[in-house]
């Protein structure tokens, strides 16, 4: 029995900025050192349905692209299987040509094979020589009048080494509509929902899915497949544990896939990976890729890792990101052909198998942040690593209009990245986790943003409470650290059009240099730019004239922390655009906090070795189902 592994798709909405995912243009040169398309025979005319595209006569596709050539490097790496079997049918006149690639992105032609009339043409190919990386994908060329590709399929005769499906967890908090959407994509996939055995909404929020336009109707197709849950708001770690619970009662799931609420699916993505969790050779977490939801075609994460010695996340290759296909797409982007092994996926769409949920516990109470990773890395420690699949994907709404490190998210960063690093950092006193720490309260210092350093004291303060403060806290410290803001004037955003915030001295512009460059001191300029920096806000008396009226004013990309304490008052545009934030000098303030930020981060420094011991020991605790059925309520 022929097993399907992937489909070949077409995008689901009629929008030109999505084909670059599903198909290639025709040709391609370079111009200095940069890929440039030299024609374009892809249109959204010529997408005829999910399934079904246009080639028009004398003209060439290739399907080299996101979502439509097979990760073979993956396939190989982590599964048993050793041959994949491409099918392509055809309607017209048309020569299909097979291409692999190697890790360095080195394309070779497999096989060449031509069709007319209603034709199946299929290829069998081996998974034998992939081990640092590779694609395989299509090319169709039509002949004297126009060719239609009426679908193709990756199958594999192999048996998979498991068979339960998967529920679908969703968090959301008062993002109904975006939930919609994606029951209603679900609804319209059956070929997705086989593999389903639940869809979980697990609503936090006062406006309520259920209440959403749309969601009778995707409701009424989706059935007995569909539960809503409502609790009160946990926190995407208390909505995903909530949903990891459900799963674990149902013995029909092997797999929990979870899905954050403001997004819009890939239907494919879904059944690709619960498809690959299910040939995994051992268990495994399968990740998915996060593309803009705001700019489509722009890749943000591929795989994502935790650097030991800071004990921070990033991309695996983060000058490389993002990658926009419009741009350079598979065939032109070398660096994508390699096999990147991953230390943890975002829960924007990760699929867990329930057997790693009953060994090492549901998720960490952390509210927000770092709950992901520090599963994946609870994983990987006990043999479960995670792979983040080429292929599956979703759009989710990027960070470009987000600061959250200046608002009541500052506590929750903070926090949780302590926090994981006594859970799962190897080096001595957390490497230079602390260091780093206080390098970002003395860069929010200098910037006159208060209020993040009191979250983020108070952050620290939690932490060397103990572990039992997480699960205490989950339900309050998010309002708690909302309140706090009234006491912050820079956290006003100013948006009223009949008060319009001026500067003295006016708007202050920059040369705008190369992506991921920048004019920031380095070496013994930084160094002494800080001590300078310290020295002229802890002594120097802001001019009242700058108190009054500030003084300067600042675009978001150009208000760096090399910049902006130069002055005594700032007027910064807000991250979104809706409005502007002012930032002033307070010297009393800046004094407190500075002493506050390094006492507390020398006793987290002292205090590591035993911190550490009381966090590891707690953790089973914390992320046990007991302890979240208290947290959930006695009749969860």
């Amino acid at each position: 029995m022929a097993h399907v592994l992937q489909s070949v798709v077409f995008p689901l909405d009629r929008d030109p900025d999505l084909l670059p995912l599903y198909v290639d243009p025709e040709v391609w040169s370079t111009i200095d050192e940069e890929p440039v398309r030299v024609s374009d025979v892809s249109h959204l005319a010529d997408v005829l349905g999910r399934t079904r595209a246009r080639i028009p006569a004398g003209t060439r596709v290739s399907f080299a692209t996101y979502f439509n050539a097979f990760p073979a490097s993956y396939w190989q790496h982590w599964t048993s299987v050793r041959s994949v079997r491409l099918t392509v049918r055809t309607e017209g006149e048309a020569t299909v040509l097979v291409y692999r690639s190697t890790g360095e992105g080195a394309q070779q032609r497999v096989d060449t094979k031509d069709a007319d009339g209603d034709a199946a043409t299929t290829f069998d190919i081996p998974l034998t020589q992939f081990s640092d990386g590779g694609w395989i994908w299509f090319d169709i060329v039509a002949g004297a009048g126009d060719v239609v590709l009426a679908g193709g399929e990756w199958t594999t005769e192999r048996e998979p080494a498991r068979t339960g499906k998967a529920s679908l967890g969703i968090t959301t908090y008062n993002k109904p509509g975006y939930c919609v959407d994606t029951l209603t994509a679900l609804s319209e996939a059956p070929e997705a929902l086989e593999l389903v055995d639940r869809v979980l909404i697990v609503d936090q929020g006062t406006q309520k899915v259920s209440d959403q336009d749309g969601y009778a109707e995707a409701a009424a197709v989706l059935g007995e497949q569909l539960q809503v849950i409502e609790q009160p708001n946990l926190g995407g770690s208390g909505g995903f544990a909530r949903a990891m619970h459900e799963t674990l009662q149902r013995p029909e799931s092997d797999f929990i896939q979870l899905l954050d609420d403001d997004v819009r699916i890939e239907p494919e993505s879904i059944r690709r990976s619960i498809t690959f969790g299910r040939y995994a050779t051992k268990p495994v977490l399968v990740g998915a890729h996060m593309f803009d939801l705001l700019n489509r075609p722009r890749l943000h994460a591929w795989a994502e890792v935790v650097d030991e010695a800071p004990f921070m996340w990033r991309n695996l290759f983060q000058e490389e990101l993002p990658h926009d296909f419009r741009r350079a797409n598979i065939r032109q982007t070398p660096l994508l052909h390699m096999r990147m092994d991953a230390d943890y996926n975002g829960w924007w769409m990760c699929l867990i198998p329930t057997e790693v949920i009953r060994e090492i516990g549901l998720a960490l109470p952390a509210f927000i942040k770092w709950d992901d990773a520090e599963f994946c890395l609870r994983a990987r420690e006990a043999g479960y690593p995670t792979v983040s699949l080429p292929g599956a994907a979703l759009w989710h709404v990027s960070w470009i209009g987000k600061d959250d490190s200046i608002d009541w998210q500052a506590y929750f960063h903070a926090r949780n990245r302590i926090v994981a690093g006594l859970l799962h950092s190897n080096a001595p006193r957390g490497g230079t986790l602390i260091r780093h720490s206080r390098r970002v309260d003395l860069k929010h210092l200098m910037m006159m943003q208060y209020y993040p350093v009191a979250l983020r004291n108070r952050a620290l303060r939690d932490v060397l409470r103990g572990p039992s403060h997480m699960a205490e806290n989950i339900a309050t410290a998010m309002p708690e650290a909302r309140s706090l803001a009234a006491r912050f004037p820079e956290t006003v955003v100013h948006r009223d059009p009949d008060v319009l915030v001026r500067s003295r001295r006016g708007r202050q512009v920059f040369q705008r240099l190369k992506e991921h460059v920048f004019d920031s001191p380095a070496g013994w300029r930084l160094r002494l730019f800080t001590v300078q920096a310290l020295v002229s806000h802890w002594f120097r008396v802001p001019d009242p004239a700058n108190v009054e009226t500030p003084e300067v004013e600042f675009g978001k990309a150009d208000a760096h922390w090399w910049r902006v304490p130069l002055f005594d008052s700032a007027v910064v545009s807000a991250a979104d655009g809706s409005g502007k934030n002012v930032y002033t000098r307070d010297r009393l303030l800046f004094r407190r906090m500075l002493v506050d930020s390094v006492r507390l981060h020398a006793r987290l420094r002292r205090e590591w070795p035993q911190l550490r011991k009381q966090y590891r020991d707690a953790l089973p605790g914390l992320v046990s189902e007991d302890s979240w059925r208290q947290i959930f309520g006695s009749k969860a």
